[in-house]
């Protein structure tokens, strides 16, 4: 997949709407993720939480016990340092070389994993259920595989966004990517290991940590080539 070279001219364009679109959200995110954050230090109940895992209990079947625990996977540690790496070497090796697609790239990834390992530390949440199979274990908010799924996820829809594909085929692959993040964080909820508010703390934490990076990448690149 090689990624789309933008021309001089749309360069300025592109920076300036990404920035104002990006630090709104990053603005956004961060103010919803401080009103969870706030009420989890104080110890809050969250009716949403036992409501949300009351409808999850009430629709579980064997065949979706078998598929969320196959979709969980792919938001845990092991797969998406597996996966981040072999981004990281097609990145490195493709026909349109950036170093700075890998390097933003490697510390999106590293640096969301510090974080929610850090905040996870700081708030002390206590799971619904600890379930070793699952990666249950330690404590809740923020979930880390919503942070590092909406990530490398978001990540991979940012690269194929810019790549020369069919906008048909950009726009399948991205709906895609986009339905798997949702699941990977319902599947969390599903298998009881997470609360819905560590779900939703994790996928704002992660959207603006992400719309940081490609600020960073996008801003970056435009000076290299000024």
């Amino acid at each position: 997949m090689e990624l789309r070279k933008a021309r001089p001219s749309e360069l300025p364009k592109l920076s300036i709407s990404l920035l104002l679109i990006g630090f709104i959200v990053i603005g956004f995110g961060f103010y919803l993720f401080g009103e969870l954050a706030e009420d989890v230090l104080e110890e809050e109940k969250f009716a949403i939480d036992q409501v949300v895992q009351n409808q999850v209990n009430s629709f579980q079947t064997p065949w979706l016990n078998t598929a969320f625990r196959y979709i969980t996977e792919a938001g845990s540690v092991l797969w998406l340092t597996i996966v981040s790496v072999i981004i990281a070497v097609f990145l490195l090796f493709s026909s349109n070389k950036s170093m700075w697609n890998v390097i933003y790239f490697a510390i999106g990834m590293l640096g969301i994993s510090l974080m929610t390992k850090l905040l996870k530390v700081g708030f002390e949440r206590q799971r619904p259920d600890v379930l070793d199979q699952y990666d249950g274990t330690g404590f809740s908010f923020p979930s880390g595989h919503a942070t590092g799924s909406l990530l490398l996820y978001g990540f991979l829809i940012y690269f194929v966004s810019l790549s020369p594909w069919n906008r048909i085929w950009k726009t399948i692959v991205n709906i895609m990517l986009t339905v798997l993040i949702l699941l990977i964080g319902l599947s969390r909820v599903y298998l009881g290991v997470h609360y819905v508010t560590d779900i939703a703390a994790g996928f704002l934490l992660g959207l603006s940590w992400l719309i940081m990076c490609i600020i960073a990448i996008e801003i970056t690149v435009w000076r290299k080539r000024k």
